[in-house]
């Protein structure tokens, strides 16, 4: 398997990663902020470029820092752990936002390969949703604490808006998604989860990008 084959390791403070990790990362961040900015585009007003931007902090660090969770947890577990693209699913998010309007989001995943039971499993499952709510919620904290208008608002009131909906999506019990493994583990957990996704999302009725 591609994941299992010998990377030249960079190390980046304690974490381990490869060249071939990082590349899929950045190819990954590009095309899924190309791709919500399409979408976004007609919302805001803005140039592309601008755009862009506003996608690449709101979108990007989610889905980034999400994935980078999964790793971080998983390798303190003693398991290898790094980001593949599917370089596929990025080409169609891409096209089906340009030319459908809609967007359907799997740049790529976390591949682990070490000692998993259900408990490890469900932890390192949990630890990417979990990343998006921390987001959102300090996106959230900027909003209501700082004066913000342009696209520093728009940045703020997206990344709160969309990494509360991506811990939400990802806690959806089928597939492969998180959800399927946290529920295995601890339906307390996976209840939490939820309940402060669906917070949050509730919250974002109160916020304007208005101004």
């Amino acid at each position: 398997m591609d994941f299992l084959q010998k990377q030249k390791s960079v190390y980046i403070g304690k974490i381990n990663t490869s060249e071939k990790e990082i590349r899929d990362l950045i190819k990954a961040w590009i095309a899924i902020s190309i791709a919500f900015a399409i979408i976004m585009k007609g919302s805001l007003g803005l140039g592309f470029y601008q755009v862009f931007i506003v996608a690449s902090i709101a979108v990007g660090t989610g889905f980034l820092l999400h994935e980078l969770g999964h790793k971080i947890v998983a390798q303190r577990y003693g398991c290898f752990a790094e980001f593949r693209s599917f370089d596929q699913m990025l080409i169609l998010a891409i096209l089906m936002s340009y030319f459908l309007g809609v967007l359907f989001a799997a740049p790529g995943a976390v591949m682990i390969n070490g000692p998993l039971g259900v408990r490890r499993n469900g932890k390192i499952s949990a630890a990417g949703p979990v990343v998006n709510l921390v987001l959102a919620v300090a996106f959230l904290l900027l909003a209501l604490t700082i004066p913000l208008t342009g696209i520093l608002k728009a940045t703020v009131f997206y990344g709160f808006y969309i990494n509360s909906w991506l811990a939400l999506f990802n806690m959806i019990p089928i597939w492969n998604l998180d959800g399927v493994k946290i529920l295995r583990w601890n339906k307390k957990a996976y209840g939490a989860i939820v309940a402060a996704a669906l917070l949050l999302l509730f919250l974002q009725n109160f916020i304007s990008i208005a101004g």
